[in-house]
């Protein structure tokens, strides 16, 4: 099978209800280009072309989800195990329900099933889902896309993103972001007050800040409305969901503001402790230890986002606050917090969908800035108290596994030596010290890139992550778009498919619908992936 990126000097053919139904996606071509995907040693039949035009060339790459038999590490596996995901584009639904570039995704699912990929990742964001009025859901947009995923042989991992997104734009629901015009506090503050309104803040899960309903309560209710309405699709289409925890829809806190460039050193982050109801309960613990004065806000000698360590004195390695008993009581506190937040989600998400054949994920960061100092600043402001004399990582593989729920990793295309010089960072050592800790617990690990890319090192990270010791359970490729089709990085992508031992295939073995798809793309002039991150 030949698989090629073709172009040409004419002008994109876009008639306007293609205009409308796609949402601007269609774009003068390019200069000619072909480029064959597969090399002379693939036995796919060669006259199945499978054809992609790419008439939208530009992206934004996503920065960049058990002591029971779901979510434990039971038996050793090999890298035939690993099952390979792709996720689709993060707009793939767009706020009005509907599916954009729905032509563009339909030829990239049938390209990926072709190729051998077992499924792909869709995110279901809680602003969209349930964007005008609390308890009115509109599923419609995703149960398209869900069956469009379903008809291309593919099995699906959901997302429930109960976060905003920046790029693309994508809010909280507006009946959220009206009660956050008159109630700030149930965002998360920084020092300076400044509230970040990505995501809730974790301290108003229990209380009933949401038109009489805790936050708890709402994700539930979420979680049962989609249960409902995907039922028909559950364990045979659906196999996996993971459970939105925080930023990124991560557990941790929204320790960094904006996006530092590639290259360039990272700050410390900052301590997310002053919303009016996270002050409420540091206040408490402070009087039940017997120290109201800690109570009063988070470290007053702690850097700020960009900052290094060294600037004020609460992460300096040798005699820093971090080490004091005021320093000991903070991070064990806000550690402590984050993981009942994370226990709270997960416990949810695994009684509601617990009768299912559905396994549940959680996504933990990989906070690797600053990891070969002492103090490890930015995973403490992140919120896991790992330090170099204290395992943070070890009680929140144990929650994971408590609540029989697999973790995804993300960062397994990060090496150390492509890090910025002087960052004393370890993506590489962090990974590992968490596996370990998962190890323990019996907790299954699954893993994910940080963004795609044609550098030979990724890939090759990325199989070092997933091979011997190191098998996942589930690999999401993050993410489908332009640049991900783009002959400058799939075939790149298409070696590091074949590295998962997929069987060779001949001609003969090839699914006639496969067939079919493959002949009708070929001489089709419409089947085009023009996709273009919003």
């Amino acid at each position: 099978m030949e698989v090629s990126v073709i172009g040409s000097s004419q002008a994109a053919i876009c008639k306007s209800e293609l205009v409308n139904k796609e949402l601007r996606f269609c774009f003068p071509r390019r200069n000619s280009t072909n480029v064959s995907f597969f090399d002379s040693r693939t036995r796919w039949r060669r006259n199945s072309g499978l054809h992609f035009t790419l008439n939208a060339i530009q992206t934004e790459p996503v920065l960049s989800d058990d002591l029971s038999t779901r979510g434990c590490a039971s038996r050793s596996k090999s890298l035939d195990d690993v099952r390979l995901y792709v996720g689709l584009p993060l707009d793939a639904v767009s706020d009005c329900n509907s599916i954009n570039h729905a032509r563009a995704i339909s030829v990239g699912l049938k390209a990926l099933k072709l190729l051998g990929v077992e499924g792909v990742e869709m995110a279901v964001w809680w602003g969209i889902a349930e964007k005008e009025a609390m308890g009115k859901y509109e599923w419609e947009g995703y149960l398209n896309l869900a069956k469009m995923v379903q008809s291309a042989g593919l099995k699906l991992h959901v997302s429930f993103c109960f976060h905003a997104n920046e790029q693309p734009k994508i809010p909280l629901p507006e009946w959220v972001s009206r009660i956050g015009e008159s109630e700030p506090g149930i965002f998360f503050a920084d020092r300076s007050g400044h509230h970040l309104r990505e995501c809730l803040s974790l301290a108003v899960d229990d209380l009933p800040v949401l038109n009489g309903k805790t936050a708890v309560q709402v994700y539930q209710e979420f979680c049962k409305s989609f249960k409902s309405s995907f039922s028909h699709l559950m364990g045979s289409t659906i196999t996996g969901i993971t459970m939105g925890l925080g930023p990124n829809g991560e557990l941790r806190y929204p320790s960094y503001r904006g996006v530092v460039k590639s290259g360039k050193i990272h700050g410390v982050g900052e301590f997310q402790c002053y919303d009016k109801n996270m002050l409420n309960l540091l206040k408490q613990h402070a009087e039940a230890m017997g120290n109201p004065l800690w109570g009063l806000g988070g470290p007053h000698d702690a850097p700020s986002y960009n900052q290094l360590p060294n600037f004020n004195s609460f992460f300096k390695d040798h005699g820093g606050s971090w080490e004091s008993p005021y320093g000991y009581f903070f991070l064990s506190w806000y550690s402590s917090q984050l993981l009942s937040h994370g226990n709270r989600l997960l416990s949810l998400a695994s009684t509601e969908f617990g009768d299912t054949t559905v396994t549940i994920y959680g996504k933990v960061p990989l906070m690797h800035h600053w990891y070969k100092t002492r103090t490890h600043p930015s995973e403490l402001t992140a919120g896991f108290y790992n330090t170099e004399n204290r395992d943070g990582y070890g009680a929140v593989a144990e929650m994971f596994a408590r609540n029989s729920c697999k973790m995804i990793l993300p960062g397994m295309d990060l090496s150390d030596k492509h890090q910025p010089q002087g960052s004393l960072s370890s993506p590489e050592l962090l990974l590992a010290q968490i596996r370990t800790a998962c190890r323990k617990y019996g907790v299954d690990v699954s893993g994910q890139n940080s963004l795609v890319s044609k550098s030979p090192h990724h890939f090759e990270q990325m199989k070092k992550n997933v091979s011997g010791e190191n098998v996942v359970d589930l690999f999401t490729y993050q993410r489908m778009g332009a640049e991900f089709f783009s002959p400058e990085h799939f075939p790149a992508f298409t070696e590091f498919v074949r590295s998962f031992n997929q069987p060779e295939k001949h001609a003969d073995d090839l699914p006639e619908e496969e067939e079919e798809v493959a002949e009708s793309l070929q001489t089709s002039t419409e089947s085009s992936i023009q996709m273009q991150a919003s």
